[in-house]
C-alpha cells in the first residue's frame, strides 16, 4: 500500500444548485445519465469561481486541463423539477493533476442521488502532457493551504 504524502488528504469544497430541465429527463421522467457530466461541469465552474482555478485561469497561464477520467454512480433517481445541489470536493495530490469528487443531493431532503469522480491533467499549448505541477498551480496550492 502506498503511503500518503503530506499534502494528500487535504480538501476544498464548493456547491451549486440546479433544477433538472425537461430536456434532461428520459421518458420515465428520470434524469438521463448523460446529463450528470454537465452537472459535474457546473460544479467545477462554481469551484473555479470560488477558489480562482477556472478554465480561463488555467488557459491564461499557458495550459489546458482535459478530463482523463470520469466515473459516476446512481443512488436514487433525480426527476424533472426536483431541486438539487451538487457538492464538489477538491482532493490534493502531489501529482500534476486535479482530482474532484461529487455528491448530488435532493436539496429539500438531502437524499443522495449520485456520486462521481473526475481527474484532469495538464497539457501545454502544444498538447504535450505536463508531468510536474505548473508553477501557477503550485502557487495556487500553497495559497490555499494545500501544501
Amino acid at each position: 500500500m502506498r503511503k500518503k504524502t503530506k499534502d494528500e488528504g487535504k480538501t476544498l469544497k464548493a456547491s451549486c444548485e440546479f433544477t433538472p430541465r425537461f430536456s434532461e429527463v428520459d421518458s420515465m421522467n428520470i434524469v438521463w445519465h448523460g446529463s450528470y457530466p454537465l452537472y459535474f461541469e457546473d460544479a467545477r465552474e462554481a469551484f473555479g469561481r470560488k477558489y480562482n482555478l477556472g478554465y480561463l485561469t488555467i488557459f491564461d497561464n499557458g495550459y489546458y486541463a482535459p478530463l482523463v477520467e470520469m466515473t459516476y454512480e446512481f443512488k436514487s433517481p433525480a426527476v424533472y423539477g426536483m431541486q438539487c445541489r451538487v457538492d464538489i470536493t477538491y482532493h490534493a495530490t502531489e501529482a500534476a493533476k486535479i482530482v474532484f469528487t461529487y455528491e448530488i443531493r435532493n436539496r429539500d431532503t438531502e437524499e443522495l442521488l449520485a456520486t462521481g469522480r473526475t481527474v484532469q491533467v495538464f497539457m501545454d499549448r502544444d498538447y504535450h502532457l505536463v508531468w510536474l505541477n505548473p508553477e501557477f498551480y503550485q502557487k495556487w496550492k500553497e495559497a490555499n493551504g494545500l501544501i
